[in-house]
């Protein structure tokens, strides 16, 4: 198959193309960065929020994967205005594009809890892109993973960055609410060969999955986790969520800081899911990789 990843130089996006270019399939990268394309698959530059820079890279594929996406964990560059630019702006471009190409299957990742009317703008847009997905003319796919981890990703890097922001230079680690958000991390080998599978059987076209790992996990234990595999002690104490509103909606008004209400509140809400449907390409949850594995923590 011809298959374009858009993202194809991120974190799951340099996977995914591997993966696909190793099952013999002709690869292309979407990025803006195409020379970062991983060896053997095609790079080509493009903006998804410039429709002009991607309809000739898209024209002619079979598949095309939506890989692009900002982070939750962090207020992005420009606000959270770009959360609506690059979620749902881009993917009603890319899926114009495949539509305007003669492109058959199209495989958007999405997030748990995606919703137009959710509580953050990541939540909001990502539901309203999943609404362009559905009502086009594509056999879709739509993945909502918890958060991936594995060599590359942000997720482990981000418990340490939050403590640099709450506490630098000392043993506490004023976490907030406790630390008591659930996650459902998945590793990002585990997601790939799903995705992988999306794309090339056709079985999985109008279906939404709900995807994690293979345990539940607070941050609170993310966190133990991650200072434990460094072999560094760290005291967590609970910081009141009445109080990290107010220092993250304080401090996210400060040019440069990483952070902002949306994610206060995205603290409020777990990331797991009601039911995890790895099952449906081949997968026992109790097989899959835990972070504590990946961590080297036995």
């Amino acid at each position: 198959m011809k298959v374009l990843v858009a993202g194809g130089t991120g974190f799951i996006g340099s996977y995914l193309c591997r993966a696909l270019a190793d099952d013999g399939h002709a690869v292309t990268a979407l990025s803006r960065s195409p020379e970062e394309a991983p060896e053997g698959v095609t790079g080509v530059s493009g903006d998804v929020t410039d429709y002009d820079s991607i309809a000739s890279a898209v024209d002619g594929h079979d598949a095309v994967v939506n890989l692009v996406a900002l982070s939750p964990l962090f207020e992005p560059d420009g606000g959270n205005r770009m959360h609506d630019r690059i979620h749902r702006g881009g993917t009603e471009n890319l899926v114009r594009a495949a539509e305007d190409g003669g492109v058959d299957g199209f495989v958007q990742l999405s997030a748990l809890g995606a919703d137009p009317n959710g509580d953050t703008a990541y939540i909001r847009s990502k539901g309203e892109a999943e609404g362009i997905v559905r009502e086009s003319e594509l056999d879709w796919t739509i993945f909502r993973p918890s958060v991936v981890f594995g060599d590359g990703g942000e997720f482990v890097s981000f418990t340490k960055r939050l403590k640099g922001m709450f506490a630098p230079g000392v043993p506490l680690y004023p976490l907030p609410g406790g630390g008591k958000t659930r996650f459902q991390p998945i590793h990002v080998e585990d997601l790939v060969p799903m995705i992988a599978a999306a794309v090339t059987d056709d079985e999985h076209a109008g279906e939404t999955y709900e995807v994690g790992g293979p345990e539940v996990l607070t941050l609170r234990q993310v966190t133990d986790l991650v200072y434990e595999a460094e072999k560094k002690g760290v005291t967590i104490v609970p910081l009141p969520m009445p109080l990290a509103k107010i220092g993250l909606s304080v401090l996210g008004a400060v040019p440069g800081f990483p952070m902002g209400a949306d994610q206060y509140r995205s603290l409020k809400f777990d990331n797991t899911t009601a039911d995890n449907d790895v099952g449906a390409f081949g997968a026992d949850p109790a097989e899959l990789t835990t972070l504590g594995e990946h961590l080297g923590i036995r």
